[in-house]
């Protein structure tokens, strides 16, 4: 099962035409790597993200990246489990304190990579983030030590604002949910 689950998700994600070299390239990098999954990996490694909405469907939250010093939707490394959903929800409920979470469907919502830069002790590598979109049952959230900040953004707010090309490409596709 281990790296079929998500070659066989990928080869059935439709995406938008811009999203159709990352596809490819994130299917050799599975087939090339047994190990896609382990940060270890220097080159880079699969992550699971979430576009996670409010009870009403109609606020995003996104955390300002302390690292990254960005806003940016939920996610972070698989370390190891090959389950990008499992990923994505795991990261959802540490990164925001919510726990009654839902998958708003098991198909893929969005695929991006793009590179972390050099830190200290990391080389530069490649997240190949793979997303879905899911719904939290409740509003409340906790800012965990990952973020400077968090916030519930309206489609109106977040069109405004000064994005990511892969979270604006979110966006867009949230506005035909």
């Amino acid at each position: 099962m281990h790296r079929q689950f998500l070659i066989k998700k990928l080869k059935s994600y439709k995406g938008l035409p811009e999203e159709s070299d990352s596809k490819e390239r994130m299917l050799g990098f599975i087939g090339d790597y047994a190990n896609c999954f382990d940060r270890e990996l220097s080159i880079g490694h699969i992550t699971g993200s979430a576009w996670l909405l409010d009870p009403s469907g109609e606020k995003v939250l996104l955390t300002h990246h302390k690292k990254l010093n960005k806003w940016m939707q939920l996610g972070g490394h698989s370390d190891g489990d090959w389950n990008t959903m499992t990923v994505a929800m795991k990261e959802a409920q540490e990164e925001s304190g919510i726990d009654d979470i839902d998958f708003l469907s098991e198909e893929i919502f969005d695929i991006d990579i793009h590179q972390i830069p050099e830190r200290e002790n990391e080389p530069s590598h490649f997240h190949f983030d793979v997303r879905f979109v899911l719904k939290a049952n409740r509003s409340d959230f906790i800012i965990s030590e990952e973020s400077n900040d968090l916030c519930w953004f309206s489609k109106d707010e977040i069109k405004k604002m000064n994005l990511e090309e892969s979270v604006k490409r979110m966006t867009k596709k949230w506005m035909i949910l």
